[in-house]
């Protein structure tokens, strides 16, 4: 049952593992060949078109004509009884989404061997996907019949019927049908039922599952999910402490519960399980890692260290282990135990842990050790140079040096120049004016290497609006970016400078308006401010000024709005 349920799960990925040679092997070697005589010659004639069908369908999947192979591997299907050409034909229909083909297919695989259990899994996988919910049902019935203990859950995984209407059918259908009571169609329709909102009549159907298999850790998490869903967590907590009481050797519904107190705030609970699973298991590396994080938490650093030094050379944990002991040892202000293992951390975590290691050099006032260090870090790990140069040259802005920053980046492109955030964070350190030429054209690389990428159009939208040139072509940048990231402060504000500068004040002020209730921000107040005087509505401009007084009290900044106030008073008088 186990490799039925892994040839349903990974039947998306098997066109990658076959190959011509493998096919034609086992159209060569299948017991039947469907023919019209049973003389040799037939035979012969049969199985040579066969293999010749299925060398013209794999050159055409190279050449990415997929129609001709699945036209052809659809003939062979009912052609022969090769197993691997049928999930072959099957595959390249579910890659094409074609769902009538893939139904078509496996609904003769399956009458030519009514017994194949697999056969019968791909059949109720692709109903449902077909919204074929009566044939699923059927097709359920008789895997059933074949193994009473059958899990079914995972035909029912990412294919759930998208509506309440549909799911309503499948209860339906799977109501009427003969098996209505078998624990694993309850299953199904509990978790329909769950999906439709039906949490009662979900905990009903689940409860009916529970009479029969009260050991299956999938019917208890399903149990737990739906009291939790109901918002009882009394009711829920109990059921897992009743739960793992009675299934003292399941470590997945010990761990669940586990689980669920941390959700629920219950550290302390959740700790004190966690000790107790590790009693048991001591070898346990989940539990040793949640139990791990929950010490951090509950600021228990030596037990934390406990148990995540034991993960050190897990294969699974071992990054995280290592991160979250620097975690641990900066909690308890062992700075240099922190940066000791943050350096050994890889993976999905190294650039945290490296961005943490420069916070403590930072608080140490080593930023020229940190440069040192990152420098030694390309060399180490090349494969992360763009975000290594970008952090030195951060570091090096931090120290006021500026033109430093600079001259890295041109290195740190010049080895990498098709890096766009490389270039990026360059043009946001260069000057519109000062370094007009090379910031253009810098900015004419980003949009060749991403296009439509709206933070590189609103850097090039906001450089011409700055240099007060080709306004036009500006406003098409921005607007396109804001089309790309609608109601982005930042977006706005640029749209808003540009349509200042081309006198369009009712555009600009609804822009800088949208863009100031984002940010907040005092630059894009007074370019909003300045908006609403040249469109002539003083009175919101004095209530915009009111704010920004208030919220940046005796800020220079605000002298050029008290000036137009000021002119507008004088020229009245």
């Amino acid at each position: 049952m186990r490799q039925t349920i892994s040839r349903l799960t990974i039947s998306s990925t098997i066109k990658h593992y076959s190959t011509t040679f493998l096919l034609v092997g086992s159209i060569s070697s299948s017991a039947q060949i469907t023919a019209a005589g049973s003389d040799s010659y037939t035979y012969n004639n049969v199985k040579n078109k066969s293999i010749e069908l299925s060398m013209i369908a794999e050159f055409a999947l190279a050449y990415r004509d997929p129609n001709t192979a699945l036209n052809n591997y659809t003939t062979l299907a009912t052609q022969t009884n090769s197993t691997m050409v049928k999930q072959r034909a099957l595959n390249i229909a579910i890659d094409l989404e074609n769902i009538p083909s893939a139904l078509n297919i496996v609904t003769n695989w399956v009458k030519q061997e009514p017994k194949d259990v697999p056969a019968l899994f791909y059949l109720s996988h692709i109903a449902l996907k077909a919204h074929e919910y009566e044939l699923a049902a059927e097709t359920l019935d008789k895997i059933l019949n074949l193994d009473p203990n059958a899990d079914l859950e995972k035909i029912l995984a990412g294919i759930s019927p998208e509506t309440a209407e549909d799911r309503d059918y499948l209860i339906n259908a799977l109501q009427a049908s003969k098996e209505q009571n078998n624990p694993s169609i309850l299953v199904l329709i509990a978790a329909l039922e769950a999906q439709n909102g039906q949490l009662e009549k979900a905990l009903s159907t689940i409860n009916q599952a529970l009479k029969i298999r009260p050991k299956t850790a999938s019917y208890i998490l399903m149990k737990a999910s739906i009291l939790n869903a109901l918002g009882d967590i009394k009711e829920t907590i109990k059921w897992y402490k009743k739960s793992s009481k009675k299934n003292k050797n399941n470590i997945d519904i010990q761990l669940a519960e586990a689980k669920f107190l941390i959700k629920n705030n219950l550290a302390e609970d959740a700790l004190e399980k966690l000790e107790n699973i590790l009693k048991q298991w001591p070898n346990n590396e989940e539990a040793l890692f949640i139990a791990g994080l929950t010490s951090i938490d509950l600021k228990k650093y030596e037990d934390a260290e406990t148990h995540l030094v034991e993960l050190r050379t897990s294969a699974q944990y071992q990054n995280e282990a290592y991160y979250y002991l620097a975690v641990n040892a900066e909690r308890k202000e062992h700075f240099e135990t922190a940066k000791a293992y943050y350096r050994l951390v890889d993976g999905s975590l190294y650039p945290v842990s490296r961005k943490n290691m420069i916070t403590i050099f930072n608080q140490q006032n080593q930023l020229n050790e940190a440069l040192r260090f990152l420098t030694q870090e390309r060399v180490n790990y090349p494969q992360y140079s763009s975000f290594l140069y970008q952090m030195q040259a951060n570091i090096l802005i931090q120290m006021n040096n500026k033109k430093a920053a600079i001259r890295l980046l041109d290195e740190a492109i010049q080895n990498l120049p098709d890096d766009p955030e490389l270039v990026y964070t360059e043009v946001l350190l260069l000057d519109a004016h000062a370094d007009r030429e090379k910031l253009n054209d810098r900015l004419e690389t980003l949009l060749e290497i991403e296009p439509n990428n709206p933070a590189y159009l609103n850097a090039y939208a906001y450089t011409l609006a700055l240099q007060n040139r080709n306004l036009k072509e500006a406003r098409k940048s921005v607007e396109l970016a804001l089309e790309l990231a609608p109601e982005q402060a930042s977006i706005l504000d640029t749209l808003g400078l540009i349509a200042f500068l081309q006198n369009d004040f009712e555009a600009s002020s609804q822009a800088l308006e949208k863009a100031y209730a984002q940010s907040n921000s005092i630059k894009i107040g007074i370019r909003y401010a300045q908006s609403l005087y040249m469109l002539g509505e003083i009175d919101k401009f004095n209530q915009i000024l009111g704010q920004l007084k208030s919220s940046f009290p005796n800020n220079p900044e605000l002298d050029t709005l008290n000036s137009l106030l000021l002119n507008k008073q004088t020229n009245e008088s």
